[in-house]
This record gives structure tokens, C-alpha cells and sequence, in this order.
């Protein structure tokens, strides 16, 4: 007797809840916790002894949404006596290119200083001038070399060196996996801020994997380093698995979802096309005056994998084209696992320039910090396409890739 298609529905409902429950319990299990928590939870005994200052943000958080500054003032087992604060500030009041300055904090009333924009012997110089004895690092990164909080990290190291101090990386998730680098290697005559060394454009690495990284691969000296790994991460993980709230490590940044696509659409701060700065959706909104449906259509005809554009209309109220309201596309993933973030803002590139005769670089070739090099730029006006424009940095990336091997600390 053949079953009722009501009893096949059944059997599969309960067994795709089954299945869904079965996840369920095994992530409960095997709940992450952060670098900080597991800190906390030794008793701080690896800070013993020690006056420590903490390089962080509005997102070093506990799960419970305190900050881990305000816990450890409060905490007689932890001898915190400074806080340092990155691009956007400690208590996060600045927008992006600022900072909040020498000041105390009202809350606990700990000296904060300024490292924003300062490296080498003048950050060495606040360290020392501090008093501490060891620098934690803990601050939410998005896993994209043009993010400043990981350079900040690299100038807090070898700041750290340069005064002596001990450094010590408490670990968070990166937001958008660890599962691969993508993207072009930066090229070392082109270093700033938002890319001190030559790493991929999507590192796939957490900030404790980098500080290795660092370490072991570009300060001219190691500076002695202790890693705080979480427990219970996943490389192939996205943020939401986490089970932590999300904090925006910057004003741009307001959720796990910007940080998805940001690898990618952070390429057109070199253009003069909007990046959605100013938008309840930055870097997911795009566009200028003058851009229309065509774009969105050229876009969606490649095809790419797990996304989609749709042709959108908005008026940013701060940044490029303040108060217009301008064309352009939304980009929306509909399967995070399959995109690849970099392809598509190059592919994005690609599609603007062809359909929109207005399209230009910004004068100062910003385009090639961003990207690394020269190459994105010269190849895009050249007119190759995007799989052509990808092939070109496929050899620096695979080098990246086995360098990136040795230091990674999760599977």
C-alpha cells in the first residue's frame, strides 16, 4: 500500500525538524566564546601582575552588551589603568577619518588616549607615557584589508616593541567566515593606512590569525605576543552563528550584512560614484547622477554567484551627492556562501563603466590604494572584463594563500 501524500508531508516536516533541532542543540553545545570571555573566565591570570592598557571600541562587548572596559574597571583580579582608542573613538563619537582625542573617560574616568593616524616611536612614545605594562587588543574587525582596526593592530605591535610592552590579541569572529583570501595582494609601494602590508583584499582571517601573521611575516622584530582564541568557532561560519550581538565597528558598518559585500563595494570610495555613504545601506546602495536601469541589468546578465542587483533610487544625506537624489543599483545576496564579494565589486566596475559615460576614477588614484596596485585601474580602462581583471592577480594571491596556511588557528 502506497502512503498518503499527507503522511510523506508529515514524515518530511518532522524530519526537516528534527534535522533543524539536531543543529540547533549542537551550536547550543558548542557555544562560542569570544577571546574575552575566555580572559574573564581564567580569572584574568594571564594579566597578573600586570598594569594593562586595552586598544578597543564600542565593539568590544561582553554578550550581555557591557563593555569589557567598564567590566574589567570593575573587576579588583585585573589592574586596568588605560584605554586606547582607534579611528571613531573608543566610545565610538567620531565619524569615519576621526577620532576622539586625548581625554579621560566620564564613566570610569581611565585615561584615553589617541592612536589614530600614529605609529612607530610616536605611539611607542603614548604607550610608554601610559604607564602599562602589557596592551590588549580587542576590537571587532569586518575581514577586509582596507578596514583600519587591523593596521592599527599592526601599529600597536610594533609600537609595543619599539616601548617594550607585552602584547596580548583577545579573538573575535571574522563576521563574513574564514574560509578562503580573496582578492589582489597589496603591493608594497603602495602601502597606507588601509593596507600597511601585502595582504589579500579579503584576508579570511581573524584578528588573532593576523596578529601571527604579522609577527611571524613583517614587523621588523616579533614583539612578544599572547593570542586569547575563542572556543567553538567555525572557519566556514558567518556572524549570525556566533550567537553575539552585533555592535557597528563604524558609523558605515551597521550590520554583518554591509560587511558581506564591503570587500567589494568599498571599491567605489574610488570612484566618483556614491558608496550608499549616507544611506541606511551603505556600501549595498550605488550609484550617481545620470546612472539608470541599464546598470542593474548589465550587472544581473553575468550572473554571478549569490547575488543579484536590483535598479534603485536614493538621496544620500551626508558624502558624495548630499541631498540629490541619484540612480544606481542595490545590491542584494540571496546565498552568502556562494558570493564572492571581490568579483563582484570588480564586476561592478566593469558594468558601470560601460553603460555609464559619466564614470570616472577620483583624482588621486584612491582606486589604487585600495586595490593594491595599479593594475585594477589600468586593466578596467583597457577594457578587460572582469574575469580577465580577476585573472590578473591570481599568482600574488595563491602565494598569499600558502604564507596564510602556517598561521591560522581554527579549522
Amino acid at each position: 500500500m502506497r502512503p498518503s501524500r499527507r503522511a510523506l508531508l508529515t514524515t518530511a516536516t518532522a524530519a526537516a525538524v528534527s534535522a533543524t533541532s539536531t543543529a540547533a542543540a549542537a551550536q547550543r553545545h558548542r557555544q562560542l566564546s569570544t577571546g574575552f570571555e575566555r580572559l574573564a573566565r581564567d580569572g584574568y591570570a594571564l594579566l597578573d601582575g600586570q598594569k594593562v592598557g586595552i586598544v578597543t571600541n564600542p565593539t568590544g562587548i561582553t554578550r550581555d552588551v557591557r563593555h569589557i572596559v567598564d567590566v574589567m574597571h570593575a573587576d579588583d583580579r585585573v589592574d586596568l589603568t588605560a584605554v586606547f582608542g582607534p579611528e571613531h573613538g573608543f566610545r565610538g563619537t567620531a565619524q569615519a577619518g576621526g577620532s576622539e582625542g586625548r581625554y579621560d573617560d566620564p564613566a570610569t574616568g581611565l585615561p584615553v588616549y589617541d592612536t589614530y593616524l600614529k605609529s612607530g616611536r610616536p605611539l611607542a612614545d603614548i604607550f610608554t607615557a601610559s604607564g602599562v605594562d602589557t596592551v590588549v587588543f580587542d576590537i571587532q574587525d569586518v575581514g577586509a584589508r582596507f578596514y583600519t582596526y587591523i593596521w592599527t593592530l599592526y601599529d600597536c605591535m610594533e609600537a609595543a616593541r619599539l616601548a617594550d610592552k607585552r602584547f596580548v590579541v583577545l579573538d573575535r569572529p571574522n563576521p563574513v567566515t574564514g574560509r578562503a583570501a580573496l582578492g589582489p595582494v597589496l603591493h608594497k609601494e603602495f602601502a597606507t593606512f588601509i593596507g600597511r602590508q601585502p595582504i589579500a583584499q579579503a584576508h579570511g582571517m581573524t584578528v588573532a590569525e593576523l596578529a601571527r601573521l604579522f609577527n611571524g611575516e613583517f614587523l621588523t622584530e616579533p614583539v612578544p605576543l599572547e593570542t586569547v582564541t575563542m572556543s567553538g568557532w567555525r572557519r566556514s561560519e558567518f556572524y549570525d552563528a556566533s550567537g553575539l550581538p552585533w555592535v557597528p565597528p563604524s558609523p558605515n558598518m551597521p550590520t554583518p550584512e554591509t560587511a558581506l559585500v564591503y570587500s567589494g563595494t568599498c571599491l567605489f570610495e574610488g570612484t566618483n560614484l556614491s558608496e550608499g555613504r549616507g544611506t541606511t545601506r551603505p556600501f549595498e546602495l550605488l550609484g550617481a547622477e545620470g546612472v539608470d536601469r541599464r546598470w542593474a541589468a548589465a550587472a544581473n546578465e553575468l550572473a554571478l554567484p549569490g547575488v543579484r542587483f536590483r535598479e534603485a533610487y536614493f538621496a544620500p544625506t551626508f558624502s558624495k551627492f548630499q541631498g540629490k537624489t541619484i540612480g544606481g543599483v542595490q545590491v542584494h545576496v540571496h546565498d552568502r556562501a556562494a558570493l564572492d564579494p571581490v568579483r563582484t565589486g570588480i564586476a561592478l566596475l566593469v558594468t558601470a563603466k560601460q553603460v555609464w559615460s559619466g564614470f570616472a576614477w577620483r583624482p588621486d588614484n584612491w582606486i589604487d590604494k585600495l586595490t593594491g596596485s595599479t593594475r585594477v585601474r589600468t586593466m578596467i580602462d583597457a577594457g578587460a572584463d572582469t574575469d580577465e581583471v580577476v585573472a590578473g592577480w591570481q599568482e600574488d594571491l595563491a602565494a598569499f594563500r600558502r604564507t596564510r596556511r602556517a598561521y591560522l588557528l581554527y579549522r
